[in-house]
């Protein structure tokens, strides 16, 4: 079900509401809009799929407070339009709420994106919200989830409580687009465990609390996974020939836990999930730290290492036994120069993967992006071999508003 691309009549109602002239006035408007060019240096899978692509983008946040209230409506619509890929030409709602702020509680209804999460090089108990494959491999990019959240602010800590009405497919790149992988994924004939399908109704409740220099949170989640399962024996063949697997999305239970702790220039973090439902139950983790050198020669530069283990118990995981090493770089200037990149290395085939993100101001209005992202010496059964071939470097240029 392609949900990011409709609008319900609720929407529509919403979206009318706020565009009327007694209300207009009051609306504050934000957002964005970019041009983006990827270039994949190594060889295509397939033939027809292309070594350069160009994208167009746009984001709004139209915000409005109520008069001499707490109670706000944010709206939020993110498109683009992709010269290769039909699957990543897409529309969605990232945020379309009602947000009210009380004492000791708050709620929000409508579509929201939530995130979890501590670590650098995965985010394992981050699960609310889908994943837009087709936005981004760094799966740091999120689609709109409809939601009731209500919100308990007491000194013991902040508890959050979900109620998810609607499930939100992962998206995944066409057969013309990159990155992507050498099989095929069925997006239109998703198999779901519940009878409801994609109207299951999930939900999720998170503690977390501040202690002194320690961040806690702990979690659980009931629903469908967002993370798809692939069976060799659930697939069919495309017009091409090619053998296209079919996502299963069984119902889970996950538990989950998220530590920060703040020590001076150390940053120590865990995120653990322990998950059953899909197949057999499973633990996974990432752990590490930060350490950040403060004013480096007394230029005003931060200059932060990053080191994290990373274990899964499923086999067939790409990052299910590997450590990482990386560095953030941040200038502290007036473009607010940013730069982080890391290595993740298998301990025992000895793939790996890397990626670097950039950033730099341009004046008030501009932005340039630049991300590079690739694996190397990759063993024949590492599941990193299906995107060995797409290897990429983008350029993003965008305008704020």
């Amino acid at each position: 079900m392609h949900t990011s691309k409709r609008v319900s009549l609720a929407h529509l109602a919403i979206l009318i509401l706020l565009f009327n002239a007694n209300l207009a006035w009051a609306i504050e408007l934000t957002g964005n809009v970019g041009a983006e060019f990827q270039h994949f240096y190594k060889s295509p899978v397939r033939s027809d799929q292309k070594s350069n692509n160009v994208s167009v983008s746009a984001e709004a946040e139209l915000y409005y407070p109520f008069p001499d209230s707490k109670d706000s409506i944010t709206f939020t619509p993110f498109a683009r339009i992709d010269q290769n890929d039909s699957e990543r030409s897409h529309v969605d709602i990232r945020e379309l709420k009602y947000h009210t702020v009380h004492a000791n509680w708050e709620l929000r209804v409508g579509i929201d994106s939530v995130f979890w999460g501590v670590t650098e090089t995965s985010h394992l108990v981050n699960i609310i919200n889908q994943i837009d494959m087709v936005e981004s491999s760094s799966g740091e990019d999120l689609l709109g989830q409809p939601m009731v959240l209500l919100t308990l602010v007491r000194d013991w800590g902040y508890v959050d409580m979900f109620l998810l009405p609607g499930f939100r497919e992962r998206t995944f790149p066409g057969r013309d687009g990159r990155p992507g992988s050498r099989v095929l994924v069925d997006n239109e004939n998703a198999v779901y465990e519940s009878g409801a399908e994609e109207k299951h109704i999930d939900f999720a409740m998170r503690w977390s609390h501040t202690i002194g220099p320690w961040d806690l949170g702990v979690a659980h989640f009931y629903g469908t996974s967002r993370e798809p399962r692939f069976d060799p024996l659930v697939s069919k063949v495309n017009p091409y020939g090619e053998t296209v697997l079919i996502p299963i999305y069984d119902i889970i239970n996950q538990t989950s836990v998220d530590i920060q702790a703040t020590f001076e220039s150390w940053l120590l973090k865990l995120e653990a999930i322990s998950r059953s439902g899909q197949g057999d139950p499973f633990f996974a983790a990432v752990s590490g730290f930060e350490y950040t050198f403060p004013d480096i020669a007394s230029l005003g530069v931060d200059v932060g290492i990053i080191s994290e283990y990373l274990y899964d118990e499923r086999d067939f995981q790409p990052m299910n036994n590997d450590l990482a090493l990386g560095v953030r770089l941040s200038l502290n200037d007036m473009q607010s120069t940013e730069l982080v990149a890391a290595i993740i290395q298998d301990v025992e085939n000895r793939s790996r993967s890397f990626y670097l993100e950039a950033s730099r101001r341009m004046g008030d209005s501009y932005k340039v992006s630049i991300e590079m992202r690739g694996v190397g010496n990759v063993a024949p059964n590492d599941p990193l071999s299906e995107i060995e071939a797409d290897a990429l470097i983008m350029i993003e240029l965008g305008r704020y508003f």
